[in-house]
């Protein structure tokens, strides 16, 4: 990772010597669904309504009710930008990943002041009000509230002491609480909720907004790649190839990320749930990654919020659900975990593979497989076996050759096209447990599902069979530089 990007602020300074990658604007703009319904033209991509585009991060300096404040979205939200972030190709990203997971680099405690705590606000001062104290957007008029989309939730467990961070989804619920979802089964500091629920315990849990891209992108890798009780937080330092500085809470007992614009310092309660509309009353919760707005829960747990830390003039960073930056962030650490499970089992036969923008970075994964010999044939279709097993929340897997960039979906579909019959390449694999909120996965939408989450996994094997590979040779065209040609237009052009 280039050795400057250690924190957003750094961040934003490359990507302002990038041509069209960071957009500012001093233009007033209201949290509430304005902030959000502005980035959706500009940048959000993904899976959100079109229309929409990929663009440029967005830094938003004149905040309604917020002075001193700015709010940027959209920093993750084009592979190209993560790929400049972290210094390396765009294809590459996934394989990166993988190879910071071998070599973690674990945080470390600093023993100087902290910029995120430059400035302090404990819950017993007069006035105390997280609404107030926190420019969190709601990103529409059916949210349930202002969220914080972009938390780094960091806590330790009740037994071991073993720490670790995970994003989820927060809503302010009151002056000094916050309501947070946890996934069932799915994030390792709702398993630590529960132990100190157990025990009778609250549990003290920081979260770090506005940090570097490294710690975003390695807080959302998942089991089995990273079992409970590691720390994420060492691939992010193997990433930006120096550790992570952590600083210890001023009310609690648990550790923040240093150079976060944000910390916010709390507890999650036990034997409390919350429903998490119960402000708004609007029967929904968020738009997430599948591009739909989830319905609120009633299940939320409770965190009472013990203090407010941050650095002068503050930089709230968000997200768009659906965006192309969920992509980034869900989707490349699911890459490197696949290509993890499949090279040790059948090392050099996965070339490359991408969990694209229409499933979100979760749903659907695209192998570029390479059959060597006669015996490589149906190997594919365990490497896809593999990699359902490397990522629970996955469900459909195109297979393709070599020869097909797998980042191309035009390439892909003309693989389909072309190499692929429904009646023997399909491979189906029902009622297995995939993600709750992927609408489709109900019974609801097929009798064949017995259970909210459970889905029929889906393998498109688009691969020629290897005994036919000499009679699907793409068109060969003479390779040559053009740039001798291009070098003129351009000169055209500037006549």
């Amino acid at each position: 990772m280039k050795k400057n990007v250690d924190s957003l602020r750094s961040a934003l300074d490359l990507l302002r010597t990038m041509p069209g990658q960071l957009l500012e604007t001093n233009t007033a703009v209201n949290t509430e669904a304005e902030l959000a319904g502005i980035y959706r033209y500009v940048g959000a991509g993904g899976t959100v309504s079109r229309p929409t585009k990929e663009g440029p991060a967005m830094l938003f300096h004149n905040i309604q009710n917020h002075p001193g404040t700015s709010v940027a979205i959209g920093l993750l939200a084009s592979r190209k930008r993560v790929a400049a972030l972290l210094d390396c190709p765009a294809q590459e990203l996934g394989k990166k990943l993988f190879r910071c997971t071998e070599h973690p680099v674990p945080p470390v405690l600093s023993q100087k002041p902290a910029p995120c705590q430059e400035i302090i606000h404990k819950s017993s001062d007069l006035g105390f009000d997280l609404h107030k104290l926190l420019p969190a957007p709601t990103n529409t008029p059916d949210d349930a509230g202002p969220y914080i989309t972009l938390g780094m939730c960091y806590a330790t467990h009740p037994d071991t002491g073993l720490h670790d961070v995970t994003i989820h989804r927060l809503c302010i619920q009151g002056e000094r609480e916050l309501s947070i979802f946890f996934t069932p089964g799915a994030r390792h500091i709702g398993a630590m909720a529960e132990r100190a629920e157990q025990l009778g315990q609250t549990l003290p849990i920081s979260i770090s907004i506005g940090v570097d891209p490294a710690i975003e992108i390695g807080s959302c890798f998942e089991p089995p790649t990273t079992p409970l009780g590691y720390d994420e937080l060492a691939i992010a330092g193997a990433l930006r190839q120096k550790p992570v500085t952590l600083t210890r809470c001023l009310t609690i007992n648990e550790f923040a990320i240093a150079n976060a614009e944000y910390v916010i310092e709390g507890e999650v309660q036990p034997n409390i749930r919350i429903r998490e509309d119960q402000r708004r009353g609007t029967g929904y919760a968020m738009p997430e990654f599948p591009g739909y707005t989830g319905p609120s829960s009633d299940q939320c747990w409770l965190i009472k919020v013990s203090a407010v830390t941050h650095r002068r003039n503050p930089i709230m960073q968000t997200c768009i659900g659906p965006s192309e930056e969920h992509v980034s962030m869900a989707g490349i650490p699911t890459e490197a975990s696949i290509f993890a499970m499949i090279e040790k089992a059948m090392p050099g036969r996965l070339k490359n593979l991408y969990c694209s923008s229409s499933g979100g970075g979760k749903f659907m994964a695209i192998l570029q497989f390479q059959k060597l010999s006669a015996s490589d044939e149906g190997r594919q279709r365990q490497a896809a076996l593999l990699a359902f097993s490397a990522f629970s929340e996955l469900k459909h897997i195109f297979l393709v050759d070599e020869d097909v960039d797998c980042f191309d979906i035009n390439d892909v579909l003309w693989a389909m096209n072309t190499r692929f019959q429904g009646d023997k390449d399909i491979i189906t694999i029902p009622g297995v447990r995939c993600h709750p909120l992927d609408p489709s996965n109900s019974p609801d939408f097929s009798p064949s599902i017995l259970d909210q989450g459970i889905a029929c996994k889906t393998i498109f094997d688009c691969t020629v069979p290897y005994h036919l590979k000499s009679r699907f040779i793409r068109s060969r065209f003479l390779e040559l530089d053009p740039s001798p040609w291009l070098r003129e237009e351009k000169k055209d052009h500037a006549k």
